[in-house]
């Protein structure tokens, strides 16, 4: 028998003081049997580092042909395509020659760095691509904040990131590996 995905919520109060992008958000996140708390909190966080109105959580690990957050504007014109982790280059290609903008967030310390060796010369030739690094100690300290049912509040402002669920509170700083150069508006 299948293993289902375990449902979580999560009540997000955001301030985004970069964008004046401010909302209160209701999330489900569908954490696969495979995913850990580390990584179901990194694409919680990608949410709120891009939230809008039309971003939504995708089947990620389980389809192939989603990432793990989108954001498909009125027309059905896809925008955003965010990917959590370390996918393959050939996969990041595809999602640029779809999307107006890519964005991969990756973490898990040594592996995210060796990865990115690899990867960097290729990842450098797609103009619509942004890439961000979280060092392993904050990806692991916001693993620890996955509850079932939480609260949270996050507070964006030049590059840092505020984020408190009752008495815990996280400073996480997100590194650029590469920015987008073509298609952000």
């Amino acid at each position: 028998m299948a293993l289902k995905a375990t449902i979580y919520k999560a009540e997000l109060q955001l301030s985004d003081l970069d964008r004046q992008h401010y909302g209160s958000y209701s999330l489900t996140l569908a954490r696969h049997p495979s995913e850990t708390d580390e990584r179901m909190m990194v694409r919680l966080l990608a949410f709120a580092l891009h939230a809008s109105e039309h971003l939504s959580f995708c089947k990620g690990i389980s389809d192939e042909d989603e990432p793990d957050l989108w954001e498909i504007d009125l027309g059905g014109n896809l925008e955003r395509w965010i990917e959590v982790g370390l996918p393959e280059e050939k996969r990041i290609r595809k999602a640029c020659g779809r999307a107006r903008q890519v964005v991969v967030i990756t973490y898990s310390g040594r592996t995210a760095e060796l990865w990115w060796q690899q990867n960097q010369a290729a990842l450098a030739r797609l103009d619509k691509l942004t890439v961000l690094q979280l060092p392993a100690a904050q990806s692991q300290a916001l693993a620890a904040l996955a509850e079932r049912t939480m609260n949270l509040t996050c507070t964006l402002q030049e590059g840092q990131i505020w984020l408190s669920s009752g008495p815990r509170d996280l400073q996480l700083e997100p590194r650029y590996l590469q920015r987008q150069t073509r298609g952000a508006d």
